[in-house]
């Protein structure tokens, strides 16, 4: 079995188990990823060079966690939407222009 499909299921099954489903809404779940993408960063708050790598996988597993979540409520494939972004974002950056560079894509 697919490894995203398997882990989707598990997030799935421990959320109806609890009966958390009815607290999961599109709105609710972008405010726990933003608050969990603000914990994450927390973890370089005084230092980009030493932080504690355990702190931040636990907090990166929660946003994606909670992204997949939303990608459940939504019913979308989480790949598929990541595939296709990626398709719209190679295009905004082509390699010639941007290689090397964090310019926005307007500005190139």
């Amino acid at each position: 079995m697919d490894r995203i499909k398997e882990l989707l299921e598990r997030i799935d099954k421990f959320n109806k188990d609890r009966d958390w489903d009815q607290f999961h809404t599109p709105s609710n779940l972008a405010k726990s990823i933003s608050i969990e993408a603000n914990e994450l960063l927390e973890c370089f708050q005084w230092n980009d060079e030493n932080y504690d790598v355990e702190s931040v996988k636990e907090e990166l597993a929660d946003v994606i966690n909670y992204c997949l979540q939303m990608s459940l409520v939504l019913n979308v494939d989480p790949i598929d939407i990541v595939n296709k972004k990626m398709d719209k974002t190679e295009l905004k950056y082509p390699v010639k222009k941007c290689k090397g560079i964090s310019t926005k894509y307007n500005k190139l």
